[in-house]
């Protein structure tokens, strides 16, 4: 459960990190950031197992390349579900924000996990 909350604070973080980036994400506040990730984190642990199940011999064609596509489909799904976190350029912000997401991610989680 720790591990959890730990994992949704760090992406709370990282929304706020990456919202601040000219990315063409815009997220409003902190609340909005951790709704934001709540949102992303269950649509992740939902949808891209289906996603991913429906569209693998994209995945195979592409070597695994197909998976950013894939993130940013849910990515910018969140963003259409929360008020307050907007896309100021649409599928390419959910793309390039993606792919930010999950470096800024990785890089937070290795420093709090070595940490704690």
């Amino acid at each position: 459960m720790l591990n959890i909350i730990l994992t949704w604070l760090v992406t709370t973080v990282s929304f706020l990190i990456i919202s601040r980036l000219p990315l063409g994400i815009e997220i409003d506040s902190f609340g909005k950031a951790a709704i934001s990730a709540a949102v992303f984190g269950i649509l992740n642990a939902i949808l891209l197992p289906i996603l991913s199940l429906f569209t693998f011999p994209f995945i195979i064609l592409s070597f695994g390349l197909f998976f950013f596509v894939l993130n940013a489909i849910i990515f910018a799904l969140a963003a259409a579900l929360v008020s307050g976190f907007t896309l100021r350029w649409g599928f390419w912000s959910a793309l390039v924000g993606s792919i930010a997401l999950a470096i800024v991610n990785s890089i937070l989680l290795s420093i709090v996990r070595t940490a704690v």
